[in-house]
């Protein structure tokens, strides 16, 4: 059974070892995330503290997808903008463990997030991805507008260039 739950700071915490695991398999399995190889769970740890630190702090919302009573995927909102943007949340890093595609977590993750950001007085969502990526034809099909692509914006984790296709949604 799959569920999909928002973490608090501590749970955030409990769940370091899970979300170490996820995000290292991603990065190995060559999503732009941010980092470069080699890249192991150990070297997740550091980034998935800074994102339980703002969990605590308000700035981030951390949901998580769990299959079969094991955390398989995540979705982050930053919650926290500019005095002049406080309607908007980003979305950032929705992950999801190789051994977990296909079961439709992706579109759960997303969908709670759009329904968590409504609760907290949200109306639009924005978000980027590596362009001609599994993920770019995951928000177009759940209905995102893209925005524009730019070029040579982020590197691969093996070292090569990769365009950014810039994704909005109204909520």
């Amino acid at each position: 059974m799959e569920m999909i739950r928002v973490l608090d700071a501590d749970a955030a915490r409990a769940a370091l070892p899970a979300l170490a695991e996820i995000l290292s398999d991603c990065v190995n399995g060559g999503a732009s995330v941010g980092f470069m190889l080699p890249f192991s769970p150990d070297d997740a740890l550091p980034y998935w503290r800074r994102v339980a630190s703002d969990v605590e702090n308000g700035g981030t919302l951390l949901l998580i997808a769990e299959h079969k009573d094991e955390i398989v995927g995540t979705v982050q909102l930053g919650m926290a903008q500019m005095p002049n943007q406080p309607h908007r949340a980003d979305v950032r890093k929705l992950l999801i463990h190789r051994k977990a595609r296909g079961l439709g977590l992706a579109r759960r993750l997303m969908e709670s997030a759009g329904s968590e950001a409504r609760k907290r007085g949200k109306t639009l969502l924005c978000l980027d991805t590596a362009t001609g990526s599994e993920a770019e034809a995951i928000y177009a099909h759940l209905g995102w507008e893209k925005a524009g692509i730019i070029p040579n914006y982020a590197l691969f984790p093996d070292g090569r260039y990769c365009a950014t296709t810039l994704f909005y949604k109204g909520i």
